[in-house]
């Protein structure tokens, strides 16, 4: 597999190696050890997977205190998947990486604690895998509006389909500072 560290610390983009033949083709999504060597826990506590038509932007969500890391990848279709570092003090506070995630590229994002994370369906259909480090805590859900001024994310849509929450989510700046991880 390769491993490419990005410009954001933490955040990793992992492309598996792939065993096409005639048949089809055959990968290892994730194998603890190999994982563990690049700082991607070896213990996930929940699987989740979704599903959205083309226009669909879920996020940008994080938990905290209870923070998740995700491993995530998409099984059908192609996304634009973005991680934006929500730590409070961190150097990258508020910046944000976008990465295109297919189900031909196999490429996988490794969002550690602390960041918020969205995606946005390109395909028609896109079905997107979530492998996280800790459950889902309704508790300590929080969003970040997706078109955030201050964090000038280049989505590309100009209107996409939101969940009511997702549509109400306050701007980063709005987020009452205690309520960031740190």
């Amino acid at each position: 597999m390769k491993v490419e560290r990005t410009g954001l610390p933490g955040l990793l983009r992992i492309t598996p190696q792939v065993f096409p033949d005639a048949r089809g083709s055959f990968f290892e999504a994730f194998r603890a050890e190999r994982y563990a060597a690049h700082g991607i826990p070896a213990q996930f506590a929940q699987d989740s997977v979704s599903e959205s038509r083309k226009g669909v932007l879920r996020g940008l969500h994080f938990q905290w205190p209870h923070a998740q890391g995700k491993l995530v990848y998409v099984l059908v279709g192609d996304v634009f998947d973005v991680a934006v570092d929500v730590r409070s003090g961190s150097p990258t506070f508020g910046k944000w990486e976008g990465h295109r995630l297919s189900a031909s590229n196999r490429a996988q994002l490794w969002i550690p604690e602390g960041f918020a994370h969205g995606f946005l369906a390109l395909t028609d259909r896109a079905v997107f895998a979530y492998k996280c480090t800790a459950p889902y805590d309704p508790a300590s859900e929080q969003a970040i509006r997706w078109d955030d001024e201050d964090l000038a994310i280049d989505w590309p849509i100009r209107e996409p389909v939101l969940s009511p929450k997702d549509a109400a989510a306050p701007r980063l700046r709005d987020i009452d500072p205690m309520r960031l991880p740190r």
